[in-house]
């Protein structure tokens, strides 16, 4: 219920002329922007808590000759540790979706901000809440990127030798290019969401609820889908192809054999299917070696090591042999629709899957 319904002279439009109304889409594109940007971001550290449950089922049941574990790295991977920089209004909203949707505990939580006694709320959850960029850096395994682009030059210039290399750094930060964010943390596990708009503007958002309640509407959540380009925003679909590359470094960074890896792959992202699939099997989408890297390399691929190290930068801003299979594979993208919707506990029939827009903008990087 929005207490204003009834008190025209409060509202936010009231003091904008008539002539001037027409850019208050703007107000629902930014806050479909950040529903997106939260949704997407709960997506991959759902992703990878479920990736660590894979790979403990793995270590515990693997025959030694057929997989290696690095057993120091496997210990620490018992939980999630998020980090978030920057706690203004896009922090706290992802804060809150983090320690509700994923959830990620309380105590695998911290945020640094330059005024962390502005965080009562969260500090009395017991999310550790401090101004130190470089300790927060140090010790998550994801980082979210939250600043303003004035503050990220003096944030990376903090943070560039505490971060663990297979520490994945989430920017928020549009402003900053990818390329530029690399040479400024000396760092390529980077995983930045591009958004593009549209002229139609279907203000779906929810404008009167808090953001964490939001992403329990179904219809919401259907417009965050990564296909999706309803409410007037589509995701670049490079991201996608990034979390997929993320996803192997985190096995390589645990010396997981290629072959594993795939297996990994297909239960993390393949686990839910479409009724066609159980009709024919064979129409079910399964990953090879080379959908991930070109087949003179593979070649090359002794059986018994794991997959080389990813570039996330490069990833997102070039042509994979990945983007290739993504692109002209439509059962994949049905089932990573699916299994986006699922994620989220939305109940759809198996073959109600939103359709694929076929005038999204192209996938390469525009900055």
């Amino acid at each position: 219920m929005d207490v204003l319904d009834d008190l025209e002279s409060l509202k936010f439009e009231y003091g904008i002329p008539e002539e001037e109304r027409y850019w208050l889409y703007l107000q629902g594109r930014y806050r479909g922007l950040m529903i997106k940007g939260c949704a997407h971001a709960v997506f991959f550290c759902k992703l990878l808590i479920t990736l660590r449950q894979l790979l403990q089922a793995c270590r515990r049941t693997a025959h030694p000759r057929t997989v290696s574990f690095d057993d120091d790295a496997a210990a620490e991977d018992e939980k999630l540790k998020v980090g978030i920089i920057g706690c203004g209004h896009l922090g706290k909203q992802l804060a809150n979706v983090l320690l509700k949707h994923v959830p990620i505990s309380a105590e695998n939580l911290q945020i640094s901000t330059r005024r962390p006694e502005a965080l009562a709320e969260f500090q009395k959850l017991g999310v550790w809440c401090l101004y130190n960029n470089a300790s927060v850096a140090s010790w998550a395994q994801v980082l979210f990127l939250c600043c303003l682009p004035s503050q990220l030059p003096n944030i990376c210039l903090e943070i560039q030798t505490k971060m663990e290399k297979t520490c994945t750094v989430y920017s928020f930060v549009s402003a900053i290019p990818l390329p530029r964010l690399k040479l400024l943390l000396n760092h390529t596990n980077i995983l930045r969401p591009q958004y593009h708009f549209s002229e139609d503007v279907d203000n779906i958002w929810g404008q009167n609820k808090e953001i964490t309640a939001v992403l329990d509407d179904p219809v919401v959540l259907r417009g965050t889908c990564p296909y999706s380009n309803v409410g007037g925003i589509s995701l670049n679909i490079k991201w996608l192809e990034g979390v997929f590359y993320s996803v192997i470094n985190f096995c390589t960074a645990r010396n997981v054999f290629h072959s594993h890896v795939l297996q990994i792959l297909n239960k993390l992202f393949l686990s839910v299917h479409l009724e066609s699939c159980e009709k024919d099997k064979a129409s079910c989408p399964r990953f090879q070696l080379t959908d991930f890297m070109n087949k003179s390399y593979v070649k090359s691929l002794l059986h018994k090591r794991p997959f080389p190290w990813f570039d996330l930068t490069t990833v997102q801003t070039k042509e994979t042999p990945f983007s290739q299979h993504l692109s002209t594979t439509p059962a994949l993208q049905d089932h990573l629709t699916l299994l986006y919707c699922e994620s989220f506990g939305i109940s759809l029939d198996k073959e109600e899957v939103p359709e694929v827009p076929k005038d999204l903008p192209p996938q390469g990087d525009q900055d």
